[in-house]
């Protein structure tokens, strides 16, 4: 006699409680307890990279400007970024998910999903399995993490992020229809503020309210996502968890101490960014065919400029050249800069007709 119960994946996603300043309050007690902003400045210049709770609790947040969260809590502590310090904490928190499983796609240093569907100690308990992973995380070293545990990567990313910091929330297969019904649009896969207003415009407000809309409806108002949106608000979502996630682009950009007026001060800026790009590029043995110059104006505007080439290229030569022609071609309308990023992407092999350069923009407001 057959068995006719359907199989599940054990998914876990684990997300890191404020990652970069949670380890800069484990490494210096005197800022435990405090409002802190990784990054930034208290002279009101920089983005924000992470807040701990402490100054979450003042609405400071992620890609904030340092002037607004200044405004929002006058006491916060700005530290500068260490890098090599995360770096090295996320390097131990994956020693740790390896103990259970080989199957980990690392989303960024503090964020991975796990399928732990055969673990390795043979648990069986994908929510046991979250425990002890966050258990070691803090035993060993002094942070917290939250997990969410599921039968698919949606669901358990969304339940990692209910119940932060610390949390750990299970959505059983039994759950995942009631959960996603009451799921708010904006909490969606691919869902952004102007997405969500739409929605919101249409009355869809929660999963529910998309449920009753047919794929073909979906489409018709979002585009090719809707085919996506019909079956995630089912609770379906047969993506794997990719143990090799490709390199889609690889770059450097710096935020001046102060703005950027003249061209030759960008040139230089730009010979600097061109030369981190090309020693990357050196030791990740890769060559791409776009290149892309990202400015973010002093107003926090944002554009970027790309040029293709028709067979991949990673010399310092061609990358600043490039930037610089791009750089050229922007009407700046006056204003000062205060970052400048290079980037390179299509890492793949050279095509058999060139494509046309293409020039698109981006704004975006922060």
């Amino acid at each position: 006699m057959s068995d006719s119960k359907p199989s599940h994946r054990k998914i876990i996603h684990i997300d890191m409680d404020a990652f970069y300043a949670s380890v800069e309050q484990r490494d210096f007690p005197e800022l435990r307890g405090k409002p802190l902003a990784v990054g930034g400045s208290p002279t009101g210049r920089g983005v924000v990279a992470t807040a701990s709770y402490e100054a979450r609790k003042f609405g400071v947040r992620s890609a904030m400007s340092s002037r607004i969260a200044i405004k929002l809590c006058p006491q916060i502590t700005f530290v500068p970024p260490r890098f090599d310090a995360y770096k090295a904490v996320s390097k131990s928190i994956r020693e740790i998910f390896q103990r259970y499983t080989d199957i980990i796609e690392p989303l960024s240093l503090d964020e991975a999903f796990l399928d732990v569907t055969n673990d390795k100690l043979e648990i069986g308990s994908a929510l046991e399995i979250a425990k002890q992973i966050k258990k070691a995380i803090r035993d060993e070293l002094n942070l917290t993490a939250s997990a969410g545990v599921s039968t698919n990567k949606f669901v358990a990313k969304i339940a990692s992020d209910i119940n932060k910091p610390d949390g750990l929330t299970f959505i059983g297969p039994s759950k995942i229809e009631t959960f996603v019904n009451n799921l708010p649009v904006e909490k969606f896969f691919g869902v952004g503020k102007v997405t969500a207003q739409k929605m919101n415009n249409m009355q869809l407000f929660t999963g529910a309210d998309l449920r009753k809309l047919s794929e073909n409806e979906l489409v018709k108002h979002f585009g090719k996502v809707g085919h996506f949106y019909f079956r995630i608000v089912r609770g379906i979502d047969d993506r794997e968890v990719q143990t090799h996630r490709e390199t889609k682009s690889l770059g450097a950009e710096d935020t001046f101490t102060y703005d950027l007026s003249t061209v030759d001060e960008m040139h230089k800026e730009l010979d600097i960014i061109a030369e981190t790009v090309f020693k990357r590029l050196q030791k990740s043995q890769l060559k791409g065919r776009t290149i892309t110059l990202k400015i973010k104006y002093s107003d926090f505007t944002q554009i970027t400029r790309n040029f293709s080439y028709a067979h991949p290229v990673g010399d310092f030569e061609t990358i600043f050249n490039t930037a610089k022609q791009l750089l050229e071609k922007v009407d700046r309308e006056e204003k000062t800069v205060r970052l400048l990023g290079i980037s390179l992407s299509n890492f793949g092999e050279p095509e058999t007709k060139p494509r046309k350069p293409r020039d698109p923009e981006q704004l975006e407001l922060f």
